[in-house]
């Protein structure tokens, strides 16, 4: 089938779907959403998440989303049940097979969503999302004290990250492959005016990949020495240096693992404290050259997704306990992770891309042969043609850690720049705790059963971080 009739019909068909939710404006409704919460009002947050999802069949970020303003409103057993049903779109997704519509149009030359455009595929999140997932709902249970709960995500975390690294390494070579067929050999680094520096920052460079994550792993190892697991959180801990050799402070949880235990009156506290909003992705066009077999060089317009790091969340490296400064240290940064995995995939979506900028010059250049006097040589812009822009967009950025023995008992936390408020009140009353904290905007979000029971949200809620 010729590639300008394949584009007509699909394009026919494709404008019955003109207002579904493949062509939301997904980042004007987060952040719509996410204004909300920096707010403080985590019920007008959750509202406008209804409001876009008025479908009664919800997709994954729908759960993404919802989890994670729930999360931060302290509603810990309503955001676990988000989270659990995006888990299980996650599980049933793994490992399924394309639909026989995705078979034919394969058979034609590409996935049917890829010649329209990549938001018309199905999404079912970034690997670095699903990781994250199941760290966050570990998060959750370990705000309560729940241990064991947080074990059995973290397990899931582990089967979660060999199964992505299977699928890559599948994926990578299929991309390989089709790129010598199609002769596809562009880099992200040739497209003219893309901003190649983000891709190529020494942070996102130096990790191993954009889905593991040393933060989730020092997790497992904290959780499995809470439960006296040493043999299960010695190799926590090892992976967290193997993913960031750069942090002593892995390192040291591994040597810690052989110190003298805690005294009668001591806790061994991990203090966790989660910022800002994972980046966003904008549509960035780009002219493409393409050469066609009766020599006409046709310039088509074509979109390639690029990351937006969000600076709602002023950054802060210290936390006062009990009057002391203590040092935060920075373990893991979504923005990187996401950089990571858009380098990893442009690969992929430069394939998909310029596929559709080939039977774009293609329409132009018969348009060019029928009627040469109004010959153009740039293809007419498609409102189709942008680049997927959807993410989990509430998951927390940056994520930065303290550990230290306290005495059992009552203690009090502050943070950088809150002078206008009282020093929040926390409970330490177990041997090994974990203190979660999210601070976004100019807000702190507070939650957990060290800050006792029964308040209300806006209670949970600490204003004017950044004053």
């Amino acid at each position: 089938m010729r590639p300008c009739l394949l584009l007509t019909l699909l394009l026919t068909a494709i404008t019955q779907l003109a207002g579904c939710a493949a062509y939301r404006n997904y980042d004007l409704e987060l952040e719509q959403t996410t204004e909300q919460l920096k707010q403080g009002n985590v019920a007008g947050s959750l509202a406008l998440i209804e409001a876009h999802n008025p479908d009664e069949q919800k997709d994954l970020l729908y759960y993404f989303e919802k989890g994670a303003v729930l999360s931060a409103g302290g509603e810990l057993p309503q955001s676990q049940a988000a989270w659990r049903s995006a888990e299980q779109m996650v599980v049933e997704r793994q490992d399924t097979i394309e639909t026989t519509g995705d078979k034919l149009l394969t058979a034609m030359g590409n996935h049917w969503g890829s010649i329209i455009n990549d938001k018309l595929r199905r999404y079912d999140g970034y690997d670095y999302e699903k990781v994250m997932l199941t760290t966050q709902m570990a998060l959750n249970q370990l705000a309560v004290n729940d241990f064991d709960g947080a074990r059995a995500d973290i397990k899931k975390t582990h089967e979660r990250e060999a199964l992505i690294a299977r699928q890559r390494e599948l994926e990578y070579e299929r991309v390989e492959e089709v790129a010598k067929q199609q002769g596809v050999r562009v880099h992200y680094k040739d497209l003219q005016g893309y901003p190649v520096v983000m891709l190529d920052a020494p942070a996102v460079i130096a990790l191993k990949n954009g889905y593991q994550s040393a933060f989730s792993h020092y997790l497992a190892g904290f959780t499995y020495e809470a439960l006296g697991e040493k043999n299960l959180a010695a190799p926590g801990y090892r992976h967290a240096i193997e993913l960031r050799p750069d942090l002593p402070f892995f390192q040291q949880a591994l040597r810690d693992l052989d110190s003298p235990g805690l005294k009668g009156d001591e806790s061994d506290v991990l203090i966790i404290v989660q910022s800002g909003l994972a980046p966003a992705r904008s549509s960035l066009r780009v002219p493409y050259p393409v050469k066609l077999a009766d020599g006409q060089v046709i310039v088509a317009n074509i979109s390639f997704p690029v990351m937006v790091p969000d600076t709602s969340t002023r950054s802060f490296s210290q936390i006062g306990i009990d009057g002391r400064q203590k040092k935060l240290i920075p373990v893991n940064s979504i923005t990187d992770m996401s950089l990571r995995t858009l380098r990893d995939d442009m690969p992929g979506i430069i394939q998909r891309t310029t596929y559709r900028a080939f039977l774009a010059a293609d329409v132009q250049a018969t348009d060019n042969r029928r009627d040469p006097s109004k010959a153009s040589y740039v293809t007419h812009w498609d409102g189709f043609e942008q680049a997927d822009t959807r993410t989990w967009r509430t998951l927390p950025n940056l994520t930065q850690v303290l550990r230290l023995r306290l005495k059992k008992g009552e203690h009090t936390l502050t943070l950088p720049h809150l002078n206008s408020a009282a020093p929040l009140k926390i409970r330490i009353d177990q041997n090994r705790q974990v203190i979660t904290l999210r601070a976004l905007g100019d807000r702190v979000f507070a939650n957990g059963s060290a800050f006792g029971p029964g308040k209300t949200v806006a209670e949970r809620v600490v204003n004017n971080l950044t004053r």
